[in-house]
C-alpha cells in the first residue's frame, strides 16, 4: 500500500492543495510496517492536477486534514482511499497510528472551516 500525506513545514498540511510536499509511505499492511518513505515537492497548484499526480505515483490511501470536494471526487474515482479530518499534525505519529488501526478521522477540515477550500 502507498500511502500519500500533505506537507508543509515538515507537519501535516492543513491545505491539501496548497502543500509544499508529499510524504509517500510504502506499507506492508499484513505486517503493519514501513517499507519505505520518500519526500516528493509537490506539483504547482492548478486544479485537478494534485489528484492525477498522486494517482501516477501509485498511491492508494491520503490521509488529509481536509481536501475539497473536486479533489476527494477525483481521487474517488480512480480507487483512492481518502481519510479526512485527522488531527496528529507528525507525519510519523500519524503512519504509526494508522498502520495499527488506531487513526481517528473527523470531519473534512474543508466542510467546516468557514471557508470553500478549492483545493
Amino acid at each position: 500500500m502507498r500511502i500519500a500525506i500533505p506537507l508543509s513545514g515538515g507537519q501535516i498540511s492543513q491545505h491539501f492543495g496548497h502543500s509544499e510536499k508529499f510524504l509517500f509511505v510504502d506499507a506492508d499492511m499484513k505486517q503493519r510496517t514501513v517499507i519505505g518513505k520518500s519526500v516528493e515537492e509537490a506539483p504547482d497548484h492548478v486544479p485537478g492536477r494534485l489528484p492525477k499526480w498522486l494517482v501516477e505515483h501509485g498511491v492508494d490511501t491520503v490521509i488529509a486534514v481536509g481536501l475539497g470536494a473536486r479533489a476527494r471526487d477525483l481521487l474517488s474515482a480512480s480507487s483512492v482511499k481518502v481519510l479526512t479530518g485527522v488531527s496528529i499534525a507528525d507525519p510519523d505519529v500519524l503512519i504509526s497510528e494508522f498502520l495499527n488501526d488506531r487513526l481517528e478521522t473527523g470531519a473534512n477540515g474543508c466542510d467546516h472551516s468557514g471557508h470553500a477550500c478549492h483545493h
